[in-house]
């Protein structure tokens, strides 16, 4: 159809209706959105009898400690390994790291569930690279793989000994007269340090939605971020054998889920996945590491990738596109200047607007076609799409995710209003009460 930008007049040739997609959107989102906001969840030991500490590691004893430094850092995720590495490589050695986990890795720490990988490029996602001299193992590596270069890390800068685990901050203050801070410990340690770097991030703690009955649920119950191999077998890689006979509901359809149900789907009997909001998942096309291009690397390599990669996604002038990746095709395209001859600079600011709207929705209607293409059962693609801007929800990247709504054992159970409720024997969504184990 023919759009016309409201102050340049220019002419745009869509094969959607801008005015109609604006209309969903907004139906869509009244229908989603809760007065509720961050109160409608609740960490896991809070509604459940359940023992929250580390499951993947032995309780740490120790006594506790008063040590004056000249840095403390809190979190031994990659933000609190580069600190660490980078004070190291300065000579600043009176410093610790406290981190929450019973080892370093943060988020690749705590999950551990099938399927798990980043959505960044290895090759420059993973910090520290040729400072530990490791080249991943693939395009987009796998959890454990991750974990494993952490540790890679904590281990290259003698980090362990530095570090204290299992110990999380209670109170940091600032001391004005002295000049430093003191933080405590929930192991009553005490830290008089002259700089805090906080590294320490917001995912350690599961969350659960707030639904009623939540806690009636007679079946097995677990967050992803606490998975229980002991109770489905297999491992990160699959084959979760003790799931063959069990009916099994996964709650959430974001990056995690979007990367768990096709394992799920694979040996699941059954399969339900509860949608409150589609996410936009795209082609991932993950591939092993080329050895050639490996050993073909030279000293610096790895700046100037995320150089590259970073000027891409910011809007800068770079040469080359280095990483080739859907984030760097992405953002160039939501600028919109292939739906024009003329220069997006000469546009007026609320034109250029508009155009950078158009090619947002250009790219979520790309997700549509995506969609349609691989899911068989029309109702359930239809139930598969997003209706928001296509940067409204972080996208998604995952080859075998769509296909799975195409086995005999999968339903999609999707209501924009969420769960209705729980029961002793299943979930309730859309008014529907479904069965799990």
């Amino acid at each position: 159809m023919a759009f016309t930008l409201p102050d340049s007049k220019l002419p745009l040739d869509l094969d959607f209706d801008p005015h109609h997609l604006r209309e969903r959107f907004e139906v869509d989102k009244k229908k989603r959105i809760r007065p509720d906001t961050l109160a409608q969840f609740q960490g896991l030991s809070d509604v459940l009898e359940v023992d929250d500490r580390d499951p993947f590691v032995e309780p740490i004893n120790r006594e506790p400690v008063t040590e004056e430094l000249d840095a403390l850092v809190l979190g031994g995720g990659f933000g609190g390994l580069t600190a660490g590495a980078y004070l190291t490589q300065n000579d600043i050695t009176n410093f610790r790291i406290v981190e929450y986990g019973g080892d370093f890795g943060g988020t690749w720490y705590w999950n551990r569930y099938p399927g798990v990988q980043c959505d960044i490029e290895s090759h420059i996602y993973m910090p520290l690279l040729e400072e530990t001299g490791y080249v991943p193992t693939q395009r987009y590596a796998d959890g454990s793989e991750i974990f494993e270069h952490a540790q890679r890390i904590g281990r290259h800068y003698g980090l362990y000994e530095r570090t204290y685990f299992q110990t999380r901050a209670t109170q940091a203050t600032w001391d004005e007269a002295e000049q430093r801070w003191e933080v405590t410990t929930d192991r009553g340690d005490r830290f008089l340090t002259r700089f805090l770097l906080r590294s320490n991030g917001a995912l350690t703690k599961p969350q659960l939605p707030k639904v009623p009955g939540i806690g009636d649920f007679t079946g097995k119950i677990f967050h992803t971020s606490r998975w229980d191999y002991d109770y489905t077998g297999g491992s990160p890689a699959g084959n979760l054998e003790n799931l063959r006979d069990k009916r099994v509901a996964v709650v959430g359809t974001g990056a995690t889920g979007v990367q768990v149900v096709p394992y799920l789907a694979a040996d699941a009997k059954e399969l339900v996945v509860v949608q409150r909001t589609p996410s936009v998942v795209q082609p991932r096309n993950n591939r092993k590491t080329d050895p050639a291009w490996a050993a073909s690397l030279k000293p610096g390599w790895q700046y100037k990738r995320h150089d590259n990669f970073n000027g891409i996604i910011s809007g800068h002038d770079v040469e080359g596109n280095h990483v080739d990746d859907g984030w760097t095709h992405l953002f160039p395209a939501l600028k919109g200047q292939h739906l024009l001859e003329t220069p997006m600079a000469e546009l007026s600011a609320a034109d250029q607007a508009v155009v950078a709207e158009i090619a947002d929705m250009q790219l979520l209607m790309s997700a549509h076609r995506r969609i349609d293409s691989i899911v068989t059962d029309p109702a359930v693609a239809d139930g598969l799409k997003p209706w928001f801007g296509y940067m409204c929800k972080r996208p998604c990247f995952n080859d075998e995710y769509l296909d799975a709504f195409n086995r005999e054992n999968v339903t999609l159970a999707a209501a924009p209003t969420g769960i209705d409720g729980i029961t002793v024997d299943g979930i309730v969504v859309g008014g529907k009460h479904y069965e799990v184990d």
